[in-house]
């Protein structure tokens, strides 16, 4: 089987230091298994994505080395495959209005992101929905992260029912991420380890489409001096795209890859160091290995 990745940013903002990094581990797991990457731009959110903005983020990609074998999927333009797939659930009764508020979901949540299924029996007092969830039954979810180990999530603990249509109309990004890999075909999803919580959620609602589940790997998200991950909310600074070298070796250190490869401090050129990169994940992949087995 060809591997296939993928990095999908939203365009909200332009790319920083934890962005880059996390859009390095996945172009650096493709090409150490010899496969192919894709960008995927979740513009979904009209009213925070900015098309300019995305333009900049896959031509600074470029900069720095990371460019896509194949041409760049716009979620924005793939609706009526979302709609089909949205339809496919309602047609089997997993669809129900939900008419609960943020406030109200994170107060009545078990954990924190988990919905605590209140619009599940049906709407009464004439509560109006606000937006549309999925039903998930599967008790419990287990995988192995490619990086993170062993995972093991309950239902009702760790995941409930997500929102798969927004209150705006748009569809929301676990069901749009969910069918653009198993239609994309990509095999590896390399993220950060921020997403980990939600992967449970995806697989589930992949099996209840009937798509195949890619394997996951999370890497540790960069945080800044206060402890909080790099986000454009946390108002992290964009990355210098006329530094491209600086970049991604500060990108290989965050990633902790040996800065001992007399290649990666040697190299004059992106290639070189591209190709230092890929052996040391590479070797990181091999004693992961060692260790498990």
């Amino acid at each position: 089987m060809t591997y296939i990745g993928r990095f999908a940013p939203s365009p909200t903002g332009p790319l920083h230091r934890g962005s880059v990094v996390a859009a390095a581990a996945s172009y650096l797991d493709a090409r150490a298994h010899d496969g192919r990457w894709q960008l995927r731009i979740e513009d979904l959110d009209t009213g925070r994505c900015d098309p300019d903005v995305a333009r900049t983020m896959i031509n600074t990609l470029a900069q720095l080395g990371m460019q896509a074998d194949e041409p760049v999927y716009w979620q924005s333009r793939r609706q009526s495959t979302y709609q089909q797939a949205f339809q496919s659930l309602s047609a089997a009764g997993l669809v129900y209005g939900c008419a609960c508020t943020r406030a109200q979901v994170r107060r009545h949540a078990p954990r924190p992101g988990v919905y605590a299924g209140t619009c599940r029996s049906g709407l009464s007092d004439g509560r109006v929905a606000r937006c549309s969830r999925v039903r998930i039954d599967q008790l419990e979810d287990r995988f192995i992260d490619r990086l993170a180990g062993p995972q093991h999530s309950l239902q009702g603990r760790d995941y409930g029912d997500p929102v798969v249509l927004r209150a705006d109309g748009s569809y929301a990004y676990v069901l749009a991420g969910a069918v653009d890999d198993a239609e994309c075909g990509i095999t590896d999803v390399v993220r950060g380890d921020d997403l980990l919580p939600t992967t449970a959620t995806q697989r589930c609602l992949l099996t209840l489409l009937g798509l195949p589940t890619p394997r996951y790997a999370h890497v540790p998200v960069v945080r800044g001096a206060d402890g909080r991950k790099l986000s454009k909310q946390n108002h992290a600074p964009a990355i210098d795209p006329m530094q491209p070298i600086e970049t991604i070796r500060a990108a290989f250190r965050a990633l902790g890859l040996p800065e001992t490869i007399t290649a990666a401090r040697e190299a004059k050129t992106l290639p070189e160091l591209w190709q230092a990169g890929v052996i040391a994940w590479r070797e990181r992949l091999s004693q992961l290995n060692s260790h498990r087995s």
